[in-house]
């Protein structure tokens, strides 16, 4: 394959790179946000000192994953985002939210402080609600029907309950003491709606999709797979064992949230490889989509620069920030 044919394959990777990153970094304190209802107020201030540091450079790959769809693959953005318009929407408006709330909730006088809170709790559960629903939307390659909306309404569910799950699970990690056990029973109530909609979802994924069935349920390529939702099964497994044991409040509560990362992560590859070679499913291809040659490899000079650098930034701030999270101060 030539260079000029392997520019579209290296910015579906970067691309699939950074709505990775997204999901899993984003995800959990979007999870945490959902969380805030169930917390005392002393609990909310750990809780938000938690994702302090992290949740707005978080977002950081988002904008880097939809960029390059505009830019690298610009017949596709037109068709993403078309579709997709009225969800982008509601989840920009539950980020904003967030933003604002996230704000205001410092500044707040007392008796003001618990609207914040909300606030804070409906912005994230617009945005997780939102990308499920995209998602789901996406799979499916926008094909109309109530069989799909449906599918759609399941995923977004699904992938909210998820976040619910890998934030509970960042709290096991950075705190301690009383919220640090209730986090524990947060995840363990998460655990049980999460393994019954990936399992429906898994199962319904083929249903909806007559190429993401091809792929997986034909051979050799079923043997190949196996290893996939086998391992994902193990680590769930795992994961529901390790929140009953008391180790997870000492030095293994780091273990929980790996093996919640180690799930999305599995479901990513699974994803992409149902995904592939398409944009946007059945209707165009990577070689369809992207831009020309020559636009790639400028734009790759600046991704080479701009990427490593958003690597180093986050590797940066979450070294600086590692620990036990404590109640919020303010100067």
């Amino acid at each position: 394959m030539s260079f000029d044919a392997t520019l579209p394959l290296i910015f579906m990777a970067v691309m699939g790179l950074a709505m990775l990153a997204y999901v899993v970094l984003d995800g959990f304190d979007l999870g945490v946000g959902m969380l805030m209802h169930r917390a005392t107020p002393e609990q909310k201030d750990v809780m938000v000192s938690s994702i302090g540091p992290f949740w707005d450079a978080n977002e950081t790959w988002l904008v880097l994953g939809v960029g390059i769809l505009l830019i690298a693959f610009p017949k596709a953005h037109g068709i993403v985002l078309t579709a997709l318009y009225l969800p982008v929407a509601v989840m920009l408006i539950g980020l904003i939210l967030r933003g604002v709330a996230f704000d205001f909730r410092v500044k707040a006088q007392d008796e003001h402080k618990p609207l914040w809170n909300r606030a804070f709790f409906v912005g994230s559960m617009m945005a997780s609600l939102a990308q499920g629903w995209m998602l789901g939307r996406y799979i499916t390659g926008f094909a109309q029907g109530w069989q799909y909306t449906v599918f759609a309404a399941a995923i977004a569910v699904a992938l909210a309950t998820a976040y619910v799950l890998l934030g509970a699970t960042w709290l096991v990690m950075k705190t301690d003491g009383a919220l640090q056990a209730r986090a524990a029973g947060w995840a363990r109530l998460a655990w049980l709606p999460v393994v019954l909609g990936m399992g429906l979802i898994s199962l319904a994924t083929p249903i909806v999709s007559e190429t993401v069935r091809a792929r997986w349920f034909t051979m050799p390529g079923f043997i190949a797979l196996l290893p996939i939702p086998l391992v994902t099964a193990a680590a769930l497994v795992t994961l529901r064992v390790l929140l009953n044991s008391p180790r997870i409040l000492g030095r293994l509560c780091w273990v929980p949230f790996a093996l919640v990362v180690a799930v999305f992560v599995l479901g990513f590859f699974g994803l992409a490889y149902s995904l592939y070679p398409y944009v946007v499913m059945d209707r165009l291809t990577i070689w369809e989509a992207a831009s020309a040659p020559a636009s790639l490899k400028v734009i790759l000079l600046g991704t080479a620069l701009t990427v490593p650098a958003i690597i180093g930034y986050t590797v940066f701030a979450y070294r600086v920030f590692w620990g036990k999270a404590r109640e919020l101060t303010y100067a």
